[in-house]
């Protein structure tokens, strides 16, 4: 007898259906195997028969030893993960009458099978249930971890099993299922700009949270350069929560990613905040960008439309550094292997941290440092010029003094939702004003033929980038980052027009384009 289930696999951040045909009948010759798979599966697939066998003998049904031909089709595509365990057990139910198979071809079925049959998470439940809903299947069964998850797609009936022998039952009609819902809007707009730290708990630091809320209104990357303890890490840690909300359709692309990537926490619905990633300094290429035999994403697709931040920059080796160069440019990360090539968007603020020398002391108001006079050039030549090229904000960050922390009479500073309100507005001016340029929606993503054009200055602040340039000993790669800059602190003070201080503020922010930085004692 001839069964059809359907199943998905994901590719990238999209999927693909995959049909599992299962074809029962014929004699055993004595010592030759029973059960048959084909159709490039992994070894996780493979061994998924031991655990399907052991499954449906714990429910109080039987694996029939005749002869039994699973395939897997595209035949072309590898199959991977123990996913499927639960498709191909239902449709060899089906195959020798203990299931009713008249229903089978009308779901999608997803789900690794414990020994029990009891059912485990999945990976990439949203992207599986976005293509069931396209091809018009009724409903997609699957693991109930994950349900809230695949729930989030409408037009598509979810039902979340928690057991082979609920999943058989359903399809028999001895079990009813109500189908999951979830009122994605409602929930989306309820978990926003949900936030655990807030500038508030910051005291003193004024001029480094003015430079965040720069970067953030500008979608500028920053790197925060200080000495141990000044605050840096928890600075960096509340950028998020003044970044505008994510929209409805950027969560989906974020959930997507952490869906794939089988980050997602159980019984989520939807990313509604965005996110914070923050590896720490061992990591590898693979690890940063994503790929694998199995291509998956990155730490920098995980923080698509949030911040990635590296802590202690110079500390990462150098060839996971300079991977990041072309997604910083192009917002995508694509991963090329000998029989596909996939893409993972990679839109995220950069925000690094570093110590200014070894020790960690130089410059430092109150404590001495002892590196050696060429170690801290050599300490800052770990960050490529290249990379360097592609912050726009160098903020030098000072220790907060002991009467600024005990002081218990002074008002908290501003809150996070404050500075956000600002940021917001800012961004509105932005996304007017790119309305017309397909892909850029802030400052920081003009190239340098829309820079002349948008950031045009008058003859006055001509003249102090000029002096600028020749009195810090600027490099020529900071002109356009500077124009950049001045248009988002334009655009914070509600200007039309890019303004001297406007420029003076923004030439602040580029101390390691000075020729003599780290070089001077």
């Amino acid at each position: 007898m001839l069964v059809k289930t359907f199943a998905g696999a994901v590719q990238g951040v999209d999927a693909q259906t995959i049909t599992v045909e299962v074809s029962t009948g014929g004699n055993v010759a004595a010592g030759k195997p029973f059960y048959y798979l084909v159709g490039l599966p992994d070894n996780a697939v493979k061994e998924g028969f031991q655990r399907i066998e052991a499954a449906i003998g714990n429910i109080g049904l039987k694996m029939k030893r005749i002869k039994t031909v699973v395939n897997l089709a595209p035949a072309d595509i590898r199959k991977e993960g123990s996913s499927y365990d639960l498709p191909i057990a239902m449709a060899c139910l089906a195959a020798t009458d203990q299931l009713k198979a008249e229903q089978l071809d009308q779901y999608i079925i997803m789900g690794e099978l414990a020994l029990d049959g009891s059912l485990r998470p999945i990976k990439g439940a949203l992207p599986i249930a976005i293509q069931a809903r396209k091809e018009r299947f009724k409903g997609f069964i699957l693991p109930k971890q994950n349900a809230r998850e695949a729930a989030i797609v409408n037009e598509l009936n979810v039902y979340g099993v928690e057991h082979l022998r609920e999943a058989v039952d359903f399809i028999n009609g001895q079990l009813e299922i109500s189908p999951t819902v979830v009122f994605t809007r409602d929930e989306f707009f309820e978990q926003q700009q949900v936030f655990e730290v807030d500038f508030s708990d910051v005291r003193g630091q004024l001029n480094i949270k003015r430079a965040l809320e720069i970067a953030a209104s500008g979608g500028h990357n920053v790197i925060l350069i200080g000495p141990p303890g000044a605050g840096k890490t928890m600075l960096a840690r509340r950028l998020p929560g003044i970044l505008p909300p994510l929209s409805l359709h950027e969560a989906l692309e974020t959930t997507k990613i952490h869906s794939v990537a089988g980050a997602l926490p159980q019984n989520t619905s939807l990313i509604a905040a965005r996110p914070f990633r923050a590896p720490h300094h061992t990591i590898s290429d693979v690890a940063l960008v994503g790929g694998g035999s199995n291509p998956m994403p990155g730490e920098i697709s995980l923080a698509h439309h949030g911040v990635l931040f590296l802590d202690e920059l110079p500390e990462f080796k150098r060839t996971v550094l300079e991977v990041l160069r072309q997604p910083m440019e192009e917002r995508k990360v694509t991963i090329s292997r000998a029989k596909l090539a996939v893409d993972y968007p990679a839109n995220f603020m950069l925000v690094a941290s570093m110590n200014p020398c070894p020790c960690g002391y130089y410059n430092h108001p109150e404590k001495e440092c002892v590196c050696g006079p060429g170690q801290i050039s050599r300490y800052l030549n770990k960050i490529s010029g290249p990379l360097l090229d592609r912050i726009d904000l160098h903020v030098e960050v000072t220790p907060v003094s002991f009467d600024e922390l005990s002081d218990t009479e002074t008002p908290l500073t501003e809150c996070s939702k404050d500075i956000a309100a600002r940021v917001v507005q800012a961004r509105k001016i932005q996304d007017q004003r790119f309305k017309d340029y397909a892909g850029i929606y802030a400052n920081a993503q003009m190239p340098s033929r829309m820079v002349r054009e948008i950031c045009a200055i008058n003859p006055a602040g001509a003249t102090l980038i000029k002096k600028a340039m020749e009195k810090l000993q600027l490099s020529a790669r900071a002109y356009d980052r500077i124009l950049k800059v001045a248009r988002t602190v334009a655009d914070l003070a509600q200007s039309d027009e890019i303004k001297i201080e406007h420029l003076a503020e923004a030439i602040h922010y580029r101390s390691l384009d000075r020729e003599s930085w780290g070089s001077a004692r």
